[in-house]
C-alpha cells in the first residue's frame, strides 16, 4: 500500500527513535512505500523538497517560524500551514494513489490538507493517531475559554476538531479512558470507529546499561536509589507542584531526586534549586542525548508529572522510556489519567493525585519498601504486551 503520513513533528530521519519514525519504519519494512510530509521552519535554512531515505519519501515542507518567535510570525505561519502542505503534496506527490492517510494530533490546522487527499483518494483509508485533545486541554491549562473573547477562539477550534474526526474512518487512542473520553464529549462519533492505538516502540533489544560510571560523571549518588524526572518543564507538566513535592522531600538520606529537562518552568526550578539547595535533589539540563540516555538507565524509578486541573485523560509517553529501561514508574496526575491505574493495577507502579504532596511522599515511601527491580520487570513486561510498535501497526492493519 502507499502510506501518507502528515505531521507537524520534524521528521528529517526514518532511522532517529520515536513513536512516530518506529511505526513509519514498521510500515516500510512490512513492505509498504512510506511517503511522510513533515515541515521545517525558515530559521533551518531549509528550502522545500524531498528526502528519500532508505524507501522512504520525506517532503520537508518550508514554512515561517511557528515555535520561539514573536506572535505576528507565529500566526501567520499557522495560518499558511494548510496551504504551504496541500501545495507541496500537490507538486511532489503528484500522481501517487494513497490506500492510507495516517496523521497524529495536534493536526487541527491540516484539516483541509487532509481533506483535500481523501477526495483525491476516495477510496483510501483516514485514520487519526489522537494524542492530544484540543482546543479542551487548552481550556484546562487557562489558555483558552469557552466564554467571552477566548470563547470565540475556542469554538472555532473545536468546529475544526470535530471537522477533523468526522474526516476520521478511524480514531485510535492511547488508553481506555481516552477512548471513554472522546465518545462521551462527541456523541456524534460511533463507538465502532474509536479504538486503542497507543504509543509504542521498536524494542531495539539492546542491553541495559546498568554502569555507574554515569552516576559518578554527573556526581549522583551510587549507593541509594534514584527517582528521575526527564523531559518537558511546562504548563502541562504542574511544575509548581513537582517543586512542592521536592520541598517536602528534599533532605532525605534514603533516595535521591534527579530532575532533567527544559521548557517554560526550568527558570522556576533552577531559582528554587539554587536558592533551597537541597541536598537529595540534583537539577540539570541540556545533557548530551548519550548522556542523558544512560543517565534514565542507570536510575530506578520514574517520575511522571501532569497539572491536576486537566479534565482530559494524557497518556505522556516517556512512560515507555521509563520501562523500557525496567524502571517502575510514580504517576503524579489528574485523575482523570489512567495511567497510574494501569501501573498499579499490573504491579509496576504506584499513583499520587497531582495535589497532594502527603500521598506523593506515601508513594515513595512505598516504592523503597517495594522490591522495584521485580516492579521494574513487570513493567517491561507489560511493554511487551501492550506498547510494541506491533500493536499499534496491527490495530491500524486490520481494518484492511
Amino acid at each position: 500500500m502507499n502510506i501518507l503520513f502528515l505531521t507537524m513533528s520534524k521528521m528529517l530521519s526514518i532511522e532517529k527513535r520515536g513513536i512516530y519514525t518506529d511505526l513509519m519504519r514498521k510500515f516500510r519494512n512490512e513492505g509498504h512505500n512510506v511517503y511522510i510530509v513533515t515541515p521545517t521552519e525558515r530559521r533551518d535554512g531549509l528550502k522545500t523538497c524531498v528526502i528519500e531515505e532508505k524507501g522512504v519519501k520525506i517532503l520537508s515542507v518550508r514554512m515561517l517560524n511557528v515555535q520561539k518567535t514573536n506572535v505576528f510570525e507565529k500566526g501567520i505561519g499557522q495560518l499558511s500551514i494548510e496551504f504551504l502542505y496541500k501545495w507541496a503534496i500537490i507538486k511532489y506527490f503528484k500522481g501517487v494513489r494513497f490506500d492510507l492517510i495516517l496523521y497524529s494530533t495536534p493536526p487541527i490546522t491540516l484539516t483541509k490538507v487532509i481533506e483535500y487527499v481523501k477526495k483525491a483518494n476516495l477510496h483510501a483509508k483516514t485514520y487519526l493517531l489522537l494524542k492530544d485533545i484540543f482546543p479542551q486541554n487548552a481550556v484546562d491549562m487557562g489558555m483558552l475559554s469557552k466564554t467571552g473573547v477566548k470563547g470565540f477562539l475556542y469554538n472555532f477550534f473545536r468546529a475544526k476538531e470535530k471537522k477533523l474526526y468526522a474526516l476520521s474512518d478511524y480514531i485510535g487512542c492511547m488508553s481506555p479512558a481516552n477512548v471513554e473520553y472522546v465518545l462521551k464529549h462527541n456523541l456524534e462519533i460511533s463507538a465502532d470507529k474509536v479504538e486503542i492505538a497507543p504509543n509504542s516502540i521498536e524494542l531495539i533489544g539492546a542491553d541495559i546499561n546498568t554502569s555507574k560510571s554515569i552516576l559518578v560523571k554527573y556526581k549522583l549518588p551510587t549507593d541509594k536509589p534514584i527517582f528521575i524526572y526527564g523531559g518537558n518543564l511546562g504548563v502541562p507538566q504542574g511544575i509548581p507542584f513537582l517543586i512542592e513535592c521536592l520541598e517536602v522531600n528534599g533532605d532525605r538520606e534514603d533516595c535521591h531526586f534527579v530532575v532533567v529537562g527544559s521548557g517554560t518552568y526550568y527558570l522556576k526550578l533552577a531559582d528554587w534549586f539554587e536558592t533551597r539547595k537541597p541536598k537529595a535533589v540534583t537539577v540539570m539540563t541540556g545533557l548530551p542525548r548519550m548522556d542523558y540516555d544512560c543517565l534514565v538507565q542507570a536510575c530506578h524509578v520514574g517520575l511522571i508529572f501532569l497539572d491536576y486541573r486537566f479534565t482530559i485523560p494524557n497518556f505522556p509517553s516517556r512512560l515507555l522510556s521509563y520501562i523500557e529501561y525496567k524502571m517502575p514508574i510514580i504517576a503524579c496526575t489528574d485523575p482523570n489519567c489512567d495511567i497510574g491505574f494501569i501501573a498499579e493495577i499490573n504491579g509496576f507502579g504506584f499513583y499520587a493525585p497531582s495535589n497532594d504532596v502527603v500521598a506523593f511522599t506515601k508513594a515513595i515511601d512505598k516504592m523503597l519498601a517495594s522490591d522495584i527491580a521485580t516492579m521494574g520487570m513487570k513493567g517491561y513486561q507489560f511493554l511487551k504486551e501492550n506498547y510494541l510498535i506491533e500493536h499499534t501497526y496491527n490495530m491500524i492493519m486490520k481494518h484492511f
